[in-house]
């Protein structure tokens, strides 16, 4: 039977309520994105609330997490509620668009892990096809709600499969430009499996600073730069 929860340095995520366990995804992107000079973020799709965890635990902002599935917000809200930062995390039930509606507010930052397996087979549990594809949150509306609700000169990160380009070409539409990427392989010489993506909210066309991340090394070790990124939440790093 699968461990009910995972164990960080600084805090726990239970995860046996939700569609999508914690995963290097999450992970990744919680440990990446760069928050730590942000004053208000917004993480959407929190799931267990694992990246709205990690950014906090990454700076002093206020941080607002939506989750559309209830058992999840419900996981989310406990798993927050028992943490270090439950002063500085609010969780939302509801649906981003819906939010974004209500939204008075500008994020100077927006993480998401989005449901991204587009056309492709679903799920038969429901929960965790709602998790895992683009119907329930249309990529349009998802990239015009993200421009209308993140400030000037805001950052939108995001963990996204190998081919983005129709990801990036609708964001830039929405004012949204690339600032750096980082490629994702699971060891030297693979293909790209995850694309992380920065992107700020800005009329200028500024340069890309790519770089590369091989989770394991030659020898199946976690490289030294997986290492580097995530030390300070493994409890084995």
């Amino acid at each position: 039977m699968a461990n009910p929860y995972f164990q960080f340095k600084q805090f726990t995520v239970w995860h046996d309520q939700c569609a999508m366990r914690v995963n290097t995804d999450g992970v990744l992107l919680g440990a990446w994105a760069a928050v730590e000079k942000d004053r208000l973020i917004l993480d959407v799709g929190t799931g267990t609330g694992l990246v709205a965890l990690m950014v906090a635990q990454r700076s002093q902002a206020g941080i607002h997490a939506v989750e559309i599935e209830e058992n999840a917000f419900k996981q989310a809200c406990s798993n927050i509620q028992n943490s270090p930062w439950t002063n500085r995390i609010e969780v939302m039930h509801s649906d981003f668009i819906e939010y974004v509606g209500s939204c008075s507010l500008k994020y100077s930052h927006i993480v998401a892990n989005p449901p991204y397996f587009i056309n492709s087979l679903k799920n038969p549990n429901p929960f965790k096809s709602i998790a895992r594809h683009n119907e329930s949150l249309p990529l349009s509306g998802f990239l015009k709600g993200v421009s209308r609700i993140l400030s000037d000169g805001g950052m939108f990160s995001v963990i996204l499969p190998e081919n983005t380009a129709e990801f990036e070409n609708e964001a830039f539409l929405n004012g949204l430009k690339c600032t750096r990427q980082m490629l994702v392989r699971p060891f030297p010489g693979a293909p790209v499996k995850r694309r992380l993506i920065e992107f700020q909210k800005t009329e200028n066309l500024p340069p890309v600073n790519f770089q590369e991340l091989n989770i394991r090394d030659e020898a199946g070790n976690y490289s030294y730069i997986y290492i580097e990124l995530t030390r300070n939440f493994y409890l084995n790093f």
